[in-house]
């Protein structure tokens, strides 16, 4: 959760109507949204929908899941380990070694996840991994249908609402599953044969998307980008077959604005990584 700034919590999303954000947040917001217009170029002010009031003229958030040996994986037991190598009292410094799955929290799927010869973490633009965002939100509908998925329907009530997505957008589902993460068997939403029942994006969203909208990206609260019955991954196959990425276990989604945020995406370039962990940080 996104909590204030008290003592030793550092406050994790800040928004301008509050007392915490701060000067150092407005520039770092700044930065982005400059980084955003140089990729993406600069729009006029009437050519931008007005966005609610609550989330303030500038905010930052962070829509990463800390990195904990508890988290709620796709393969039940798959989870992360950590031991601690040596410590300030025995060796001067403190430092611990991890294993972990490359698709872990809050995490990328690489184009080369679910297609051959598809690029790799390494490969990653970092026009890519710096992109404006939008919050598509299913959530009401989500608790009452865990297998629901993203829309073309939903999108086009979105943009009619905040306007059309822009080009090299992250279009993001908020399902409101992120929180769930404390409780692994509610996130999962196994059933007795093992079946997972949690929301994602339909595959011809998805297409539609990158046909229509010429997305960047996708990303989801949840542990896929396909909806937890789908056998078959569609949605994945989609999106990466066109050279695209996933984003998946993201948090906080519920605090940033639906349309008007710049997302930064932190992923480690690991050698040959089919994807892997990051930091999601978002501004606007």
């Amino acid at each position: 959760m996104c909590t204030e700034h008290t003592g030793r919590v550092a406050q994790e999303c800040r928004d301008g109507s509050g007392a915490g954000f701060s000067r150092r947040a407005a520039l770092v917001g700044g930065a982005a949204a400059a980084v955003t217009a140089a990729l993406t170029g600069t729009a006029r002010a009437g050519d931008r929908p007005p966005r609610a009031p609550s989330w303030g003229r500038r905010g930052l958030c962070d829509l990463t899941h800390p990195f904990t040996t508890s988290l709620p994986t796709y393969v039940p037991g798959a989870g992360p380990a950590r031991r601690t190598v040596v410590t300030i009292e025995q060796n001067g410094y403190y430092s611990q070694e991890w294993r972990l799955a490359e698709h872990t929290g809050t995490h990328v799927d690489a184009p080369g996840h679910f297609t051959p010869g598809g690029r790799l973490a390494p490969e990653l633009r970092i026009d890519e991994l710096v992109t404006p965002a939008v919050v598509i939100d299913i959530s009401t509908r989500a608790a009452e249908e865990p297998d629901t998925v993203v829309t073309v329907d939903d999108v086009r009530a979105h943009e009619r609402r905040h306007g059309r997505i822009p080009d090299g957008a992250a279009v993001l589902m908020n399902s409101g599953w992120s929180a769930r993460i404390g409780d692994p068997e509610a996130y999962r939403g196994a059933d007795a044969a093992g079946t997972l029942h949690f929301p994602g994006f339909g595959a011809d969203t998805c297409a539609w998307l990158v046909e229509r909208r010429r997305i960047r990206s996708l990303g989801v609260d949840t542990l896929s980008i396909d909806p937890g019955v789908s056998t078959t991954f569609d949605t994945h196959l989609l999106l990466t077959g066109a050279d695209r990425y996933g984003l998946e276990n993201l948090a906080h989604l519920d605090r940033i604005p639906p349309t008007g945020a710049t997302i930064v995406v932190g992923l480690i370039p690991f050698e040959e990584g089919s994807g892997g962990p990051a930091r999601v940080l978002a501004s606007w």
